[in-house]
């Protein structure tokens, strides 16, 4: 007989890809070219001490950080994305960063892709096995702090 939390586990993390999938699709639209348009920086912290700032290029992705900044809203705060190893110039305190095209915000995602910043680093190297499948990366705790400038 299989296991089965590692099937519960697999559907769980699909449905919620699946979800921000969706989500990415109705904001940008077929047409969106994700590398033509604005790019933003913005900086979110977790339960923790620590903060991580990521890049956005689609510009409706970048209304609605503004928009959360402003107050203007109040839904899908947290942020949900596959990461990259690799320090960026914009996050160098940090040896991975999220990939701008995969980046969304999400109110409700698996446990499975749940980590604080630090934990992240301490264990990059088991990133996209057992810990963060997928290289996916939602943070329940984060929120955003403010939109950086990068020179």
């Amino acid at each position: 007989m299989r296991p089965v939390l590692p099937v519960v586990t697999a559907l769980a993390l699909a449905s919620t890809l699946a979800l921000a999938g969706t989500a990415q699709a109705q904001q940008t639209g077929p047409a969106s070219k994700a590398s033509l348009g604005p790019v933003a920086y913005f900086e979110f912290a977790d339960a923790g001490s620590d903060t991580f700032v990521f890049k956005l290029t689609d510009t409706s992705k970048i209304r609605h950080a503004r928009d959360l900044l402003s107050g203007l809203s109040t839904d899908r705060r947290s942020v949900i994305g596959k990461i990259v190893t690799g320090t960026e110039s914009y996050n160098p305190s940090w040896s991975y960063h999220y990939d701008p095209a995969t980046v969304d915000f999400f109110d409700v995602a698996t446990e499975v892709c749940d980590a604080s910043i630090g934990y992240v680093e301490e264990h990059l190297s088991e990133v996209g096995g057992a810990f963060l499948p997928g290289n996916t990366w939602c943070p329940w705790s984060s929120h955003l702090v403010r939109e950086v400038t990068v020179p």
